[in-house]
């Protein structure tokens, strides 16, 4: 039986730790008054065109300078419970390891185990940018640029219940989700390493990382004893290969 994977792309944003130091240039941290923790989250299914954001502001009992995130973060867990694959920029690095980190410290257990694209790593492997940055992705590839924004003076209104930077910040945090799609369908096919998106799909059949069933053979691949069919997409341009066979 063949049933669709289902795809998140996710975007989350977070408050700074908070500590003291003996002066502001390049100066070493003597303690922490309190870590940092999840401000908002933004995310879309790859079948459905809504983009979702839900900040701190959004849960019953907020108050100003509240640094509770344990009911987003449960929320955060359900979404990855249910995700077969995720897609983040530098989410391997950032994003997920940070969501775990919340996940410990509220007594979480893992979610169902999914698997995960990175659009950093693509873009750092199969190109040679000037920066890898998302802006600066987006600007490269003529797809969008990030919203502009004040700063750290975004951060500090949300830490300090502003309404107007909350409505900002959810609004950057969408627009990153958005802009993060239009990256991954455009890098999607130089990815060597990406997940099966369709669960049950006979290799041949369909291509892995699209679903379309518009593929073409396109010669073999070698080793000394066996070989695979190639294919190449016709929709999204992606390469894969068939089952070995001895030569």
């Amino acid at each position: 039986m063949i049933t669709p994977a289902k795809v998140l792309l996710l975007d989350i944003e977070t408050a700074p730790s908070l500590g003291w130091v003996w002066k502001k240039w390049e100066a070493n941290v003597i303690d922490f008054k309190s870590d940092w923790y999840i401000l908002s989250f933004a995310y879309k299914w790859a079948d459905v065109d809504q983009i979702y954001t839900k900040g701190l502001i959004d849960y019953p009992g907020y108050k100003r300078h509240s640094e509770n995130d344990k009911a987003l973060v449960k929320d955060l867990w359900k979404l990855l419970d249910e995700a077969d694959i995720v897609i983040a920029q530098n989410g391997d690095s950032f994003d997920l390891p940070k969501i775990n980190t919340r996940f410990l410290i509220h007594g979480l257990k893992p979610p169902t185990p999914y698997k995960t694209i990175d659009t950093l790593k693509i873009a750092r492997k199969a190109f040679a940018f000037d920066s890898n940055k998302l802006d600066d992705l987006g600007h490269y590839l003529g797809i969008g640029r990030k919203l502009p924004h004040t700063g750290f003076h975004l951060w500090r209104g949300c830490m300090d219940g502003n309404p107007e930077s909350w409505v900002t910040m959810k609004q950057y945090n969408a627009h990153d989700v958005e802009l993060l799609e239009k990256l991954y369908y455009k890098v999607r096919a130089w990815d060597r390493q990406h997940p099966q998106v369709n669960k049950g799909e006979i290799v041949g059949e369909a291509c892995p990382k699209c679903a379309s069933h518009n593929i073409q053979k396109r010669g073999f691949a070698y080793t000394l004893q066996r070989k695979k069919q190639r294919y190449q997409c016709r929709n999204c341009a992606g390469w894969f290969e068939g089952s070995a066979k001895k030569v």
